[in-house]
């Protein structure tokens, strides 16, 4: 891979991975009811699920799919299921201190690693990464070379989301303002399944 092409897909990586999308509406809600520390699996599970994606498609994942569009549709469909249940789970949610809610948690390492599979965003990243940006000559090393360097950039970038929704605590310490962010972070989640249902015509 030459250098011009290196940093022009890091870039890439990095606009990809800190603008919005699923994971860093989750991640900023993440930061503002438990802090970084408690969401840093969560970041973890991200950067590492993501990898595996990248990967999977690389090697062979994208295929399967032009060859069954069918196994594309039912995944648009049960991300789009998933993200509409973490909405809900996400608006449904108070302060992890309070009494209305005391079991609160953050997502898991392996919660955020799977949740990559159904993330739709995900996908266009992964295709977009391996179609335009991994060249033919020493194929498989490039595809595990453009997997590991997104997994790199994509960490430190959604942590700046968990950063921020931490910086927000301290302004949402009233019960009620914290339930109102999490109703606004919810509908934003809502609102990044407008694609989908552009695309698949499911409406």
């Amino acid at each position: 891979m030459s250098t011009e092409l290196l940093l022009a897909f890091i870039a890439f990586a990095f606009v990809t991975s800190v603008t919005p999308g699923p994971n860093n509406m989750m991640l900023l809600a993440s930061g503002v009811n438990f802090g970084v520390r408690r969401s840093i699996p969560h970041m973890l599970g991200i950067s590492l699920g993501f990898m595996l994606l990248v990967a999977a498609v690389g090697l062979g994942l994208g295929q399967l799919f032009q060859r069954l569009p069918v196994l594309h549709d039912v995944l648009r469909y049960v991300g789009a299921a998933y993200l509409l249940y973490l909405a809900w789970k996400i608006a449904q949610s108070g302060a992890p201190q309070s009494r209305e809610n005391p079991e609160a948690k953050p997502f898991t390492f392996i919660q955020a690693a799977a949740f990559q599979w159904v993330n739709p965003k995900a996908w266009i990243m992964a295709i977009g990464a391996i179609t335009t940006y991994t060249p033919q000559d020493g194929f498989f090393s490039n595809v595990l070379l453009i997997a590991a360097l997104f997994a790199l950039v994509n960490c430190p970038s959604v942590g700046l989301w968990t950063v921020a929704g931490s910086m927000l605590r301290k302004w949402l310490d009233n019960p009620r303002a914290l339930r109102a962010f999490n109703i606004g972070m919810a509908l934003l989640l809502v609102a990044s399944l407008y694609p989908i249902i552009v695309d698949t015509g499911m409406f």
